[in-house]
């Protein structure tokens, strides 16, 4: 999957999640950036996350997130 295909479907998935139509995503983007993003309402954009693009994190994984950047490239690493 092309990682601008990503970033659509995934920018969906934080329109949903946090409700907010205003929110663009961009690699550097953390959880300091979105108003909102706290405990649980990360726990709903990981699950609505592997719901969209039909995969399943590792703690390890999740764990080690840094960014949405490094959250693309875990995802596209699960979905070639």
């Amino acid at each position: 999957m092309q990682e601008s295909e990503i970033y659509s479907k995934l920018t969906d998935v934080f329109h949903d999640v946090f409700q907010d139509d205003s929110i663009v995503l961009r690699p550097e983007m953390t959880t300091a950036d979105v108003e909102g993003w706290d405990s649980f309402n990360h726990i709903k954009l990981i699950v609505a996350t592997e719901t969209r693009f039909k995969i399943k994190f590792k703690n390890v994984e999740l764990e080690s997130l840094a960014n949405v950047g490094h959250f693309v490239q875990v995802i596209a690493a699960k979905t070639s």
